[in-house]
């Protein structure tokens, strides 16, 4: 079943919108929503940070959180909007969830496995294979990623400078 692009940018902006509650909390920037039958029923938002584990990436919330809703671990019928290509451990819970359809804003060249890297999604040799929608929002999604690593990179140098002040005032250098 095809849908029109004006619903996945309705749907991208969604997950858009969680990939700022991410920043907000000084998380990477990166959102997902999980839609079945016109209706969002799984939200996430980076949080690996703030909880203290490599498995908080926004799919892996959103994944749960759907399953729970729709009580099943088979999200077949699901389509999944993400503002960062799905790196292997989310693409592999992705085809474990049997979700039907991916949609992505932003292509991920280090760690992409939608395509960019690997195509883990579409694998013959799997089980199920996913439909990839790229380039939804894509701007967007890119430069949210772009500024929030740019501003970092920014705060992290100031520090650096200001230590360095610091220990410069206190004699220590």
């Amino acid at each position: 079943m095809s849908i029109p692009q004006q619903d996945h940018t309705y749907y991208m902006r969604k997950a858009i919108h969680q990939a700022k509650r991410a920043a907000s909390i000084g998380e990477v920037p990166i959102g997902c929503v999980i839609v079945y039958e016109g209706k969002v029923i799984g939200r996430g938002f980076n949080r690996r940070l703030t909880s203290h584990s490599t498995l908080a990436h926004a799919e892996i919330i959103a994944i749960r959180q759907a399953c729970r809703k729709l009580g099943d671990w088979r999200l077949e019928g699901c389509t999944m909007y993400v503002t960062l290509e799905p790196c292997q451990m989310c693409s592999g819970a992705i085809v474990q969830a049997r979700i039907d359809r991916v949609v992505v804003g932003a292509a991920n060249p280090k760690a992409g496995c939608a395509g960019s890297i690997l195509n883990l999604l579409q694998m013959k040799e799997f089980n199920h294979q996913v439909e990839i929608v790229n380039d939804v929002c894509t701007a967007e999604c890119s430069t949210m990623l772009t500024d929030f690593f740019r501003d970092m990179r920014a705060r992290e140098h100031g520090r650096g400078v200001a230590a360095l002040f610091s220990d410069a005032f206190r004699g220590t250098l």
